[in-house]
């Protein structure tokens, strides 16, 4: 499986590693615990069973245009055979036009195989995992989770600054996105 991921800033990145380690000290699922040099917080836009040269590519030019604004809200919980816990992301119509435009290249690619149908954008739920686990419960309140400069009526801003692709297979990355500056 590949999947086309967007990055945050530094300090997004920071924050959202920061409630990695706050559920990780609550003795609660996290993603702290996924050691792989590969973990990083994330917004997946879409996956596939392969993702070939020339669809990296044609991605390339999409990301060409980051940074992109970047709004977090607060938590969401997924239920399910594994459950997950999750920093919402709010979409704007950056973000939004960004990931139609990333699933119609992968999908439109016979050679990519099948995407997900969850990453459909009439599905799409945007976010950033914080845990997950089969039996997981987070039982801690969300204001102890989220850093104390968030609650129901703010959001957590930043920018998306670069975009990756992963390979689950070979657990290896390579950057789509934008290219790096001379």
């Amino acid at each position: 499986m590949h999947s086309v991921e967007l990055l945050p800033d530094r300090a997004t990145d920071r924050a959202v590693r920061d409630v990695w380690r706050r559920l990780a000290d609550e003795g609660l699922p996290s993603q702290a615990a996924h050691r792989h040099p590969t973990n990083r917080p994330h917004l997946t836009l879409a996956t596939s069973d392969a993702l070939p040269a020339e669809v990296r590519a044609r991605l390339g030019e999409v990301f060409a245009g980051l940074p992109v604004p970047l709004h977090l809200d607060g938590l969401l919980r997924f239920p399910g055979r594994t459950r997950v816990l999750a920093w919402a992301v709010r979409p704007d119509d950056v973000l939004l036009n960004l990931h139609e435009t990333v699933w119609r290249i992968v999908r439109e690619a016979p050679e990519s195989g099948r995407p997900n149908p969850l990453l459909d954008p009439a599905r799409w739920v945007p976010h950033i995992t914080l845990g997950r686990g089969r039996d997981a419960v987070w039982t801690t309140s969300d204001d102890r989770l989220l850093p104390a400069t968030v609650d129901a009526s703010t959001a957590a801003t930043g920018r998306w600054t670069e975009a990756r692709y992963y390979d689950s297979v070979a657990r290896t990355t390579g950057r789509l996105g934008p290219r790096p500056r001379p």
